[in-house]
């Protein structure tokens, strides 16, 4: 399916239909058949980036994450300016340990979405993984400013902060995360020797 081609009504039918017998075989175990339905999608829209995201789906489940990167490569090729797309690619990637893999695919994820701050979470820890943590707080930052209530980025831009001698910083997060994480900032007080929340 070439990148802007549109599907006639009679094709998304037959897809919908394909995806849904795959998606309850997938359900009840039953992967082979899935896998089969998927590819009885393909033939009837044939490189449709969907039924490829789908079926890379099902792969990964299966712990197949290099046939299921091979399926966002071709979903990819098919809608390259998915955002989604790229970042489940380097989401496996980084599942894989292949962190510098990974890094271009989390970064063309915020290109092409800038609010996508799953993707700031994961660049921010592929660069952790390489040792990279000046070069991680960016990511990081803009990750707690998306989603300022969760502690998982605030806790990963922590310690990166604490880990390039910006205990400072770091003490400031500890602060900041007392007033609504105050078990995640108890942790990272902890881990670090830093001064932990006073209890209410």
């Amino acid at each position: 399916m070439r990148p802007g081609t549109a599907l006639t009504p009679g094709a998304r039918i037959t897809r919908r239909f394909y995806l849904e017998l795959a998606g309850w075989c997938a359900a009840f175990k039953r992967r082979d058949t899935a896998m089969k339905h998927y590819r009885s999608a393909l033939r009837a829209v044939p490189e449709d980036p969907l039924v490829l995201a789908c079926m890379g789906f099902a792969l990964a489940q299966q712990d197949r994450k290099r046939d299921a990167i091979e399926c966002f490569d071709r979903a990819i090729a098919a809608n390259p300016n998915d955002a989604e797309l790229h970042f489940d690619r380097a989401f496996l990637l980084q599942e894989l340990n292949h962190h510098d893999e990974a890094i271009p695919g989390f970064e063309r994820a915020v290109a092409l979405d800038p609010n996508h701050d799953r993707a700031y979470y994961g660049l921010g820890l592929s660069l952790i993984h390489l040792r990279r943590l000046d070069e991680a707080v960016p990511p990081l930052e803009r990750n707690t400013k998306l989603q300022p209530m969760s502690p998982y980025g605030w806790y990963q831009l922590a310690r990166t902060q604490f880990n390039r001698g910006k205990v400072d910083k770091a003490q400031a997060i500890i602060d900041h995360l007392s007033h609504f994480e105050p078990k995640v900032a108890a942790q990272i007080a902890r881990e670090t020797g830093l001064r932990a929340p006073e209890r209410p």
